[in-house]
């Protein structure tokens, strides 16, 4: 490396970080998480998602929930069912589906665990039998989108929720999308 070169790097290095710096979220987002009282037939560990009200409620007893704001697939992105949380991970990384790719060609194959990550703090992978349905419940630094019809089917935390929710709920949980 030429001596302009070296001196070019040492004097920019400071100035790309300060613009990294400025994109890396400085929180984990607001914690909305509150106990309300529900009527629900569900068991105990069960949750259940209302994507028109866009929350999320893990079923503490038949009259009670935490309730979480989320937010939810956009037109046409939006679905019901069951399914099961077939894994969790800390800090995921994200592979965005071919569907999404073709969608979006600039997207990257692998976006690594970290601030920029769209999947956030942690993820929440949901199965269909023992097939994973790509949908997740996960954190995102787009504070923005949470509460709102954003998504491409997945469910949006905020990072301070997310990790809360991850601690309570179980591998074989099942998952109420309604």
């Amino acid at each position: 490396m030429s001596r302009i070169a070296l001196i070019a790097v040492i004097w920019l290095a400071p100035v790309a970080n300060a613009a990294a710096s400025e994109r890396v979220p400085r929180s984990l987002g607001a914690k909305t998480r509150a106990v309300v009282e529900v009527a629900q037939d569900y068991p105990p560990g069960t949750i259940v998602i209302l994507s028109q009200m866009r929350t999320l409620d893990l079923v503490l007893s038949r009259s009670r929930a935490i309730r979480y704001r989320i937010g939810v697939g956009r037109d046409g992105f939006r679905w019901r069912g069951v399914v099961r949380v077939g894994r969790k991970a800390e800090w995921p990384e994200w592979r965005p589906p071919a569907e999404m790719r073709a969608r979006a060609p600039e997207l990257p194959e692998l976006v690594p665990a970290g601030p920029f990550n769209p999947m956030g703090a942690r993820g929440i992978y949901l199965y269909q039998g023992s097939a994973d349905t790509l949908y997740r419940i996960h954190g995102t630094n787009e504070q923005s989108t949470v509460g709102g019809f954003a998504s491409s089917g997945c469910f949006r935390m905020s990072n301070a929720d997310v990790i809360d929710l991850y601690e309570r709920v179980k591998i074989g949980a099942t998952v109420v999308v309604k």
